[in-house]
């Protein structure tokens, strides 16, 4: 999905907003949240999310089996195949997905969400 400044989204899921809201006394009396629904406009799209630790292990490992593996001792390069071939899935799941953004978005009720991750938006 391909967010951008001026396209309508949904909220696909509750997002919980800041921290428990506290009475005078101290004592924490509720917590605010926008429900699934939610509708609204985005206003900018931020930057990239960071990759997890496993693509960037995975782009780091392929990277050394690439330049080093014709180099390796058979023992070596079979370990390192098997670390590659543990981390696909989490790999293709991230080639799939392509880049992830948070972005500013204007709520139809007045709210603005301001570095919310595109994983719980929809487009409209």
């Amino acid at each position: 999905m391909t967010l951008e400044e001026g396209r309508r989204v949904r909220l696909a899921e509750d997002v919980g907003i800041g921290e428990a809201v506290t009475a005078a006394s101290g004592v924490a009396v509720g917590f605010l949240s926008v429900g699934a629904g939610a509708e609204g406009t985005v206003e900018r799209v931020d930057g990239e999310l960071p990759e997890s630790d496993e693509v960037r292990e995975y782009r780091r490992l392929k990277a050394l089996f690439e330049d080093y593996g014709h180099t390796m001792p058979t023992a070596s390069r079979e370990r390192l195949e098997a670390q590659l071939a543990a981390l696909e899935p989490q790999w293709a799941t991230h080639r799939e997905r392509g880049k992830r953004v948070t972005v500013r978005v204007r709520l139809d009720n007045g709210l603005v969400l301001d570095g919310a991750h595109q994983d719980v938006l929809t487009l409209l």
